[in-house]
């Protein structure tokens, strides 16, 4: 894809969010974004359009540490879209955009059951005995269910 596709992708993109492409520049490869307040980046697109080669970016100190989340997946195995790139991006910067985490919806409720029950008369000096049970459901992991005695 050449470089001008990707800029149109981009736009396109940026009409969904709270993002605006500011700047390209076609010998670099580079699309400068912004939105308020405040953050930034910028993205280095492969000459194939797609792969694991885009590079994400932020001048911005304050922007650069909420990149990691997106640094991490352009670097994982399998090849990258620019839209899934930007939308890893807008995932990263949510907290500093001041949206919800886009996760919430993907995690069931979480529950945890707490029973006390009362000392063992062999054991008069343990106290009260706590038990949880702790349920997670992710979209990595189907079900995790685990049982712990607290004291």
């Amino acid at each position: 894809m050449d470089f001008q596709q990707l800029a149109d992708a981009a736009e396109q993109w940026c009409s969904n969010t709270p993002f605006e492409l500011i700047a390209t520049e076609d010998t670099e490869r580079r699309m400068d974004f912004y939105a308020d307040p405040g953050v930034s980046f910028y993205v280095l697109c492969p000459d194939n359009g797609c792969g694991d080669s885009f590079h994400v970016w932020s001048e911005s100190e304050d922007c650069l540490p909420f990149l990691q989340l997106a640094q991490d997946y352009i670097s994982s195995c399998g090849k990258k879209t620019l839209h899934e790139v930007l939308e890893k991006v807008f995932k990263s910067f949510r907290p500093l955009l001041g949206l919800p985490d886009a996760e919430e919806d993907a995690f069931e409720e979480y529950s945890a059951d707490v029973e006390e029950e009362e000392p063992e008369a062999d054991h008069p000096q343990m106290g009260v005995l706590y038990r949880c049970r702790v349920a997670l459901c992710t979209p990595d992991v189907s079900f995790l269910e685990e049982e712990v005695d607290l004291q």
